[in-house]
């Protein structure tokens, strides 16, 4: 009898001893049994890797890539309610069937003597790029998940490869070198192909990894920029290169609600691959871009699953005073193996009031933990609950009109919250 989509990953988290393994044999040797690599899976390619900022580039350029009349297919990860939100063609989340699909053609190549063992993601990397694969696609955007040169999504070869941000995450696969995350994350470059560097803070080894495989370099603030300031929902311009090495400006265009660094790479990368991108068409789509889990409002609530400093930082920076009065809560529930302390400071001079929550799972963190941290930082921690949802039931007494709640510190913290109406007050 055939598997449901929800039978085949409960059979996905058995395939393998454990949830991570870094490398691309045992990917790579299945991906050929498919098929996959002999040929292009979208007439053109952009892959995206980086710390943050990875999955608004990759949402801002199928935004504008699908205005602009292309037929794109996406893959991101991780999800937050559907594992269906990881693959989206035509601007539509894939339906169950082509993934079921998908995951049989895998299991079959798997199987194959010598049999192969993989892990969760790199299963489901297999079957998105063979969804992908089985449409006529213009342009395929793909999100690195974890580092770059040994991800699963690093056997496809990229016409257009982005690096967004380089900052210290997933400590225990990547290290603490800064020069040396970058390097992974450069791994996903090609010779002779366009290398977007989507920051100006990177480390030189990602521009170094670029330069030594004679990729052309195209820098943030160098050979693209933009002319958005500190202050949000302003709109601003664009400045980059065509594929050409023509220079191209595009004005007035709307605050996406997203990083504008990114915005602007993500425009850089679909000059490189070829589109022409015109101003209307762009200020359109970049207004009506959205992303769930970043800054999203729902009431009195922002969630964002940032778990990192550099992306607290982001949030401390946008994050709009609650009205005169108000209370500006926290939410947190963070990963064991995730800077806490460097989270909890980076957000510290706003916050009023923290409410802890514990997350599940091998990776798992208790609230406690948490507490004492926020706590050691001179923080006031309201309370503590078990779950996201049990603190969201501490705050659903006490919100008033004027105060405002920040959910952070996961996908798992966000996702727990949005599975359910969150409390706001009368």
């Amino acid at each position: 009898m055939a598997k449901s989509l929800a039978e085949w990953l409960q059979h996905l988290e058995t395939l393998h001893p454990v949830g991570i393994d870094m490398g691309l044999e045992r990917v790579s040797e299945v991906a050929e049994r498919m098929g996959l690599l002999e040929s292009p899976i979208a007439k053109r390619v952009v892959v995206v890797a980086g710390t943050n900022g990875k999955g608004s580039t990759v949402a801002m350029a199928e935004a504008v890539a699908l205005a602009h009349g292309l037929r794109v297919g996406a893959y991101s990860s991780p999800h937050l309610l559907r594992y269906n939100e990881r693959v989206r063609i035509a601007g539509q989340e894939i339906d169950d069937q082509p993934l079921v699909d998908g995951f049989e053609r895998v299991e079959q190549a798997r199987l194959q003597a010598p049999e192969v063992s993989l892990t969760y993601f790199e299963a489901g990397t297999l079957c998105a790029l063979w969804c992908l694969a089985q449409t006529e696609l213009d342009l395929a955007v793909l999100e690195i998940g974890l580092g770059g040169r040994l991800d699963a999504v690093n056997i496809i070869d990229a016409d257009v490869a982005v690096v967004t941000t380089i900052a210290q995450d997933h400590a225990s696969f990547l290290g603490t070198d800064i020069s040396q995350i970058g390097f992974e994350k450069a791994g996903i470059f090609r010779p002779l192909k366009p290398a977007i560097l989507g920051s100006q803070t990177l480390p030189g080894s990602v521009a170094e990894t670029a330069i030594g495989m004679a990729a052309p370099v195209y820098r943030l603030g160098l050979a693209f920029s933009h002319s958005a300031g500190l202050a949000a929902g302003r709109p601003w311009c664009w400045h980059g290169l065509t594929a050409e090495g023509d220079t191209i400006s595009l004005d007035a265009l709307p605050d996406p609600g997203l990083p504008i660094d990114n915005a602007a790479t993500a425009l850089q990368a679909l000059a490189m691959s070829g589109l022409v991108l015109k101003s209307s068409v762009t200020q359109n789509a970049l207004a009506q871009v959205k992303l769930p889990g970043r800054m999203q409002w729902q009431g009195q609530w922002c969630l964002d699953v940032g778990h990192n400093p550099h992306a607290a930082a982001y949030l401390a920076h946008r994050l709009p005073a609650p009205p005169e009065g108000g209370r500006q809560w926290a939410l947190i529930g963070m990963l064991d193996d995730k800077d806490a302390d460097g989270v909890i400071a980076a957000l510290a001079p706003l916050i009023t009031d923290w409410v802890c929550v514990t997350l599940e799972g091998e990776r798992g963190r208790e609230a406690s933990e948490l507490a004492e941290r926020i706590k050691a930082q001179g923080g006031h921690v309201y309370g503590c609950a078990d779950s996201p949802q049990g603190g969201a039931d501490i705050l659903a007494s006490q919100l008033t009109p004027q105060d405002r709640v920040l959910a952070l510190g996961s996908f798992l913290t966000v996702a727990a919250l949005l599975a359910r109406p969150l409390p706001q007050a009368e």
